[in-house]
Parts: structure tokens; C-alpha cells; sequence
């Protein structure tokens, strides 16, 4: 059956993937589960367009227990698999249904191989709450400044992500659609960046949920308006951190996205003409 329910199962196993593959350390394993939380991202974008067509309301509601943590690869590993087995139980006969239920049974047999291989098994550090950078030496200001800026980012790159979504599947012109996907993809991007330095931080921890009133938006042109201040901002506070930071290979980073939010801006700006 596809209702809201299973939406919000889907959009939690999003983030479960997703934020497990920020904090494994092992490239090989964090690139996998990367690339399956892209699936799910998928499945969910599918499953919003069928309840959309189909006139069913859907939120981005989260369960108040819902939580990512734990001090072990395996343990996070088990509670995956534990919740694709229950999500299962949630689907119909549909071909949407069949696509995810096949998807997910290639994922369960990828995380039953991970739990074989015992080495794999090494303690998860994301969430010691360190705030330790590894790669460089940082004073004490230079850390509260990446840890501030890092747990608003991860924040506003969720909410964006998730807002453009919501309004990609409202979209009324193939010229829109390809302006948000190409927006939510660049916030991809961004997440996965403060996701994988927030847990090299012991800093790791899921973005506070979304009101709805944060994406069911009635005026689109307000909203694209407020998104460039809001750009503008974000391109300020990482130029901010960058010269704040002594790090070379820090300060470069932040340039490199203090550019691409000028772009995200130009595109804002094409989907404001379009309105």
C-alpha cells in the first residue's frame, strides 16, 4: 500500500542510510551506502509523485524516537536490516512496490555480507561528541566556529533539500523540474560534505525536523526570494569560517562552496522569471 505511513518509513530509512554512511570510516563501505541512500531518495521521490497523483497527503513527519547513533558498525547495521524487513511488510503488488522490494533485497544481502566480515565490526567515533578535527591542528575558537557553522548547515542543506523536493513534484514545467533537481542534487552534495565532517568531529547528529509550514509554500515567489537572501547568507557565513580558519585545506573547501552557492542563486533567480 502506498499512504503517507510508508512515505515516512521511506524518508526515515533515507536518513538512517544516508547517516550511516557519513560515520563508517572504510571508503569502500561509506561510498556503497551512500549510493544506496541515492536509491531510497529515489523510491521516496517515487512514492511523492504517486500520492501527489493521486491526491493523498504525505508530511515529512519523523517518529519521535527516530535516532541514528550507536557506538557500533553492527549494531547500525542490524537496526538497518531490522527496518527494511519491517518496511516490507508495507508494500503491495505494485510495480513501484516490486522496484523497491527487489532494490532493497540486493541492500540486505550487501549489509548481511558486511556483517560476515568482522573487521568491518570497529567502533563508530561520529558520535563521541570529540569536536576534534583530525586532519588539522585548530584552536579552541577555530573549532566552536566549525561546529557552529557545520550543525546550521547540515540543517539548512536538509531543509532544502526536502523543500525543493516538495516543489519539484509541483512543478509545472519540465524547465522547473530540471531547476530543482538540479538544486537538490548540488544539496546532496553539500550534506554529505558537513555530514562527513561532522562525524570526523564526533559531531554527528540528525537535522531537527521540518514544519510544515517550512515547505508547504503558497507563494513561490516569496519563497525564491527569501531562498537568494538566504544564499546570499550562507555564501557570507562561508566566507566568515574561511577566513577565520587557519587550515589551508579547510579555507579552500569553504571557497569552493561559497562558489557554488553563487550558482545556486543564478538558478533561483531563472526559477523566480519562470514564476
Amino acid at each position: 500500500m502506498i499512504d503517507a505511513t510508508l512515505f515516512k518509513r521511506k524518508h526515515q530509512l533515507w536518513l538512517r542510510i544516508a547517516f550511516l554512511s557519513f560515520s563508517v570510516s572504510d571508503p569502500w563501505v561509506k561510498n556503497r551506502l551512500y549510493e544506496f541512500s541515492q536509491i531510497e531518495f529515489r523510491h521516496l521521490k517515487w512514492l511523492a509523485q504517486s500520492l501527489y497523483e493521486n491526491h493523498s497527503a504525505y508530511d515529512y513527519e519523523r517518529d519521535p524516537a527516530f535516532n541514528i547513533e550507536s557506538e557500533s558498525f553492527f549494531t547500525l547495521v542490524h537496526t538497518t536490516i531490522n527496518e527494511i524487513k519491517t518496511l516490507h511488510l508495507l508494500y503491495g503488488a505494485t510495480p513501484l512496490c516490486e522496484r523497491m522490494r527487489h532494490d532493497e533485497n540486493y541492500i540486505l544481502s550487501t549489509l548481511n555480507a558486511y556483517l560476515e566480515k568482522l573487521s568491518l565490526d570497529e567502533p563508530i567515533k561520529a558520535f563521541d561528541r570529540s569536536r576534534h578535527w583530525p586532519d588539522a591542528l585548530l584552536s579552541a575558537a577555530e573549532i566552536d566556529a566549525l561546529t557552529l557553522f557545520l550543525f546550521e548547515e547540515l540543517y539548512k542543506e536538509y531543509e532544502l533539500i526536502m523543500v525543493y523536493f516538495y516543489r519539484q513534484i509541483r512543478a509545472a514545467t519540465p524547465s522547473q523540474v530540471s531547476h530543482f533537481q538540479d538544486l537538490i542534487d548540488e544539496s546532496h552534495f553539500h550534506l554529505r560534505s558537513f555530514g562527513e565532517m561532522m562525524a570526523k568531529m564526533g559531531i554527528l547528529a540528525l537535522p531537527r525536523p521540518l514544519h510544515p509550514r517550512t515547505y508547504k509554500i503558497t507563494d513561490m515567489g516569496r519563497f525564491l526570494r527569501s531562498g537568494i537572501l538566504e544564499e546570499e547568507n550562507a555564501k557570507e557565513e562561508c566566507r566568515k569560517l574561511s577566513s577565520s580558519i587557519t587550515d589551508e585545506k579547510l579555507s579552500s573547501f569553504f571557497e569552493f562552496i561559497n562558489f557554488q552557492e553563487s550558482y545556486h542563486i543564478e538558478i533561483m533567480k531563472k526559477l523566480l522569471k519562470e514564476m
